[in-house]
């Protein structure tokens, strides 16, 4: 089966890249590498703001990692070209806003990590960090970058 058929059967329609809100660039290829800028949470268009631990719980952060999750399918497949492409996905990295108190930063970035297994199997399946950090700029809930291997 296709990466775009498993897309569509779970209902997901891939975004544009999103134009960058500083000085850096959404995704760099180095050889069969491409490496994708952090990506915040976002829902119904707009920045996804809330601290797990807080305002949040963790089953809406796991909705709002997924949704960074779709974001950055999104990118990676304007990068490459096709997400056929993908040989396996590397490496995750999460930063989750939290209070100081939080401890499930690692299941809300399983609502990233969980939708690549989906999408691509095993290729899906990553090393990963999950950090609780004390902001996220414009207040986001959840950024997630992501370390892909691809072939030509």
């Amino acid at each position: 089966m296709s990466i775009a058929q498993r897309l569509t059967d779970l209902g997901i329609t891939l975004p544009p890249v999103a134009t960058p809100a500083a000085a850096y660039l959404p995704f760099m290829r180095t050889g069969n590498l491409v490496f994708l800028s952090g990506h915040i949470a976002k829902k119904d268009g707009k920045v996804w703001v809330g601290q797990l631990g807080k305002d949040i719980a963790t089953a809406e952060g796991q909705q709002a990692a997924r949704a960074v999750a779709i974001d950055l399918l999104g990118t990676l497949n304007a990068a490459v070209g096709g997400l056929d492409k993908v040989v396996r996905i590397v490496k995750v990295m999460s930063l989750v806003n939290s209070t100081p108190d939080y401890t499930e930063q690692h299941l809300v970035t399983n609502g990233c990590s969980e939708l690549l297994a989906e999408v691509f199997g095993d290729a899906g399946r990553h090393a990963r960090s999950a950090f609780g950090v004390a902001q996220i700029p414009l207040g986001s809930c959840v950024e997630i970058e992501l370390i892909a291997e691809v072939r030509d």
